[in-house]
């Protein structure tokens, strides 16, 4: 059976790839999320003043809450919450050690 020319067979692609698209979107948009929201807590941290341990306590515990949580069945959904936390916290000690 030869689908190249199939006009049919063509259309049933373009529908399929269509709302794949739209899936990934949305993905996208909730991942954007989860780094938007640890942000926020690790600049509303940063305005308090922590010390270099605080933020590599905070740093370790985002690291284990990472891999705790992707082994759970409801929790592994917000398993970016955590890292994200860890990953900017991270950040964060770099600038401070610039500085």
């Amino acid at each position: 059976m030869e689908f190249s020319n199939d006009k049919n067979y063509h259309m049933i692609l373009v529908i399929i790839i269509d709302l794949r698209d739209k899936t990934m979107l949305m993905r996208t948009l909730g991942s954007g999320w989860g780094v938007l929201i640890s942000g926020m807590a690790i600049f509303a941290l940063g305005l308090i003043g922590l010390s270099m341990d605080a933020w590599r306590g905070i740093i370790a515990v985002g690291m284990l809450l990472s891999c705790v949580m992707i082994w759970h069945r409801q929790w592994r959904h917000y398993v970016l919450l955590p890292s994200c936390v860890a990953l900017i916290s991270g950040l964060m000690l770099i600038v401070m050690n610039i500085k």
